[in-house]
């Protein structure tokens, strides 16, 4: 008999392992964020909306009789993986993340390194530049501190309200991108500089190679340290954590 599987989710990798799980004997729910007004159709139950923090994680999962919770998020969801950590430990129930790993420096990559926003934006400089906005909507209006720069912002939803910068622009987009679209946009929209969330994956790499080959400095806003959840890095090791997670016998525990 199958298990009961919530996934905190929002991510390819989310809805891949979800996707694996659909046609198996556990009963998995989908749990998204509800940032993104149109998201994709999933392939299992889907619940909309936050839980109230660790506590109202906590009583879902003890209300529903989940059995483990997985977190899927995105790698910069930080709230979200500290609130699932708290709540596995809370109710015991076992608990990992799914995360793909960083993007690694390569030979001929002009990085920039930051550890938040607000340092990204410093690194721009005082020299106007035309500079690629790939962070998404939400921490956009930062950067209205830097208005020397004329920006190009790609989200998947508008930013709202509008940036008040005297030289901005805006595409709605939703990846993968490929490196050939990624350098055709580049060389467009005469971007020297790209200020981009080191979100690994193959994905939305196409800037980071497409960067490197037109040799555009990339300012890179790494991860923060994440909650202590057990972690792996792909579909298939997500799948195989939870066979040994949910063996037979096996204690609950985080």
């Amino acid at each position: 008999m199958g298990h009961h599987i919530l996934i905190l989710g929002g991510t390819t990798e989310a809805r891949m392992l979800a996707d694996a799980l659909a046609n198996t004997t556990h009963r998995v729910m989908l749990s998204l964020a509800g940032r993104t007004r149109a998201p994709m159709a999933q392939p299992v139950p889907t619940r909309i909306g936050g839980f109230g923090g660790a506590e109202g994680l906590a009583q879902t999962l003890r209300a529903d009789g989940f059995d483990l919770l997985i977190d899927a998020t995105h790698p910069f969801a930080t709230r979200i993986t500290d609130n699932a950590a708290k709540a596995a430990l809370e109710t015991g129930i076992p608990a990992f993340a799914l995360r793909r790993p960083p993007w690694k420096r390569q030979p001929g990559d002009l990085w920039t390194c930051v550890t938040s926003m607000q340092e990204a934006v410093a690194a721009l400089g005082d020299t106007p530049r035309h500079v690629l906005l790939a962070i998404g909507r939400q921490e956009a209006a930062l950067f209205e501190e830097a208005p020397q720069h004329a920006y190009l912002v790609r989200s998947v939803d508008p930013v709202e309200p509008p940036l008040t910068l005297p030289d901005v622009r805006y595409i709605l987009a939703t990846g993968p991108f490929s490196e050939a679209d990624e350098h055709a946009l580049l060389i467009t929209h005469r971007i020297d500089c790209i200020v981009a969330k080191n979100s690994g994956g193959s994905a939305t790499y196409g800037k980071i190679a497409a960067a490197r080959a037109l040799h555009i400095p990339v300012v890179l806003v790494e991860r923060a340290p994440e909650a202590p959840l057990p972690t792996v890095g792909t579909v298939e090791e997500a799948l195989a954590r939870i066979d040994h997670v949910l063996a037979p016998g096996r204690k609950r525990g985080v």
